[in-house]
């Protein structure tokens, strides 16, 4: 499988409204550079009219210039291996690649291989995540990680304790890897299954729902984790921006999920809702 790399010049207050544009059009691993950032998508999704178009619509704020080249898979661990440093969470979590050496006096130490998944914890989405899942119970609960990426979020939260943890993603290569991931952790808990939110029909319910993926299929897939969590439980979003919060707390109340906090960092939020007993 071929990857299409598109390399976009914009200052950073248009790289994240870029960045959610392109995520519509299929695009779902990005990566910051100097003068903008680079996206990634499946190269027979690729559409350059659908690119050329979103830039279009920005024109009014000046030129986007961008190139584009096909890169093998394989190529993305190379590339990646040469840029990616190790990361420290709230002082506590360790995400680092397996050539780094094992940090000492760390609490939990999560050991990820991206491919061309999304979640090294250096987004700030995924980073925001990490830091609401330590605020929070896991020890003995049941999981749900949707759109699960590289695992990162699942690893996490059998590190802090849980009994089961389910990660869901739409991508059979992402699927592939977060069970790499998983192994390379040593996981015992993680399943990693194949889908959207169609494939929790009949599920268990959960005490805990983690979801990072964007605004509209957050908003989509809303009631399905709202039936799917437990009375008085957490469901923990992120993968949208500070002006989507309010769309997105609106949709919550309707569904008997109440907003209790939410964390943001360069623009980009995590927000913690928790299901009433009454829904």
């Amino acid at each position: 499988m071929s990857f299409i790399e598109v390399t976009i010049t914009a200052s950073p207050e248009y790289s994240e409204i870029l960045i959610a544009e392109l995520g519509e059009l299929g695009f779902d691993t990005f990566q910051d550079t100097e003068e903008g950032f680079q996206a990634y998508i499946e190269d027979d999704r690729f559409s350059e009219e659908a690119l050329q178009e979103v830039l279009e619509r920005y024109r009014f704020a000046g030129e986007f210039p961008y190139q584009t080249q096909s890169i093998a898979k394989q190529n993305w661990n190379e590339e990646w291996e040469k840029n990616f440093e190790p990361l420290l969470i709230a002082d506590k979590v360790s995400v680092r690649a397996d050539f780094h050496p094992k940090p000492q006096g760390i609490e939990y130490d999560i050991v990820i291989t991206p491919k061309m998944s999304f979640g090294t914890g250096h987004h700030e989405t995924t980073t925001l995540m990490i830091e609401n899942q330590l605020t929070l119970d896991h020890s003995g609960k049941r999981v749900l990680d949707m759109g699960c990426g590289t695992g990162i979020l699942a690893i996490m939260a059998e590190q802090l304790g849980a009994r089961e943890v389910l990660g869901v993603d739409i991508e059979d290569w992402t699927v592939e890897n977060a069970c790499e991931n998983a192994e390379r952790n040593k996981c015992q808990t993680l399943e990693v299954r194949l889908g959207d939110a169609s494939v929790l029909q009949g599920e268990a319910p959960f005490d805990l729902i983690l979801a990072n993926i964007n605004r509209n299929v957050l908003l989509e897939d809303m009631p399905v984790y709202s039936q799917l969590l437990l009375p008085g439980n957490p469901l923990v979003l992120s993968g949208f921006y500070t002006e989507d919060l309010p769309i997105l707390q609106e949709r919550a109340t309707e569904l008997g999920l109440i907003f209790e906090t939410s964390r943001n960092k360069n623009n980009w939020v995590s927000a913690i809702f928790r299901k009433t007993a009454t829904k």
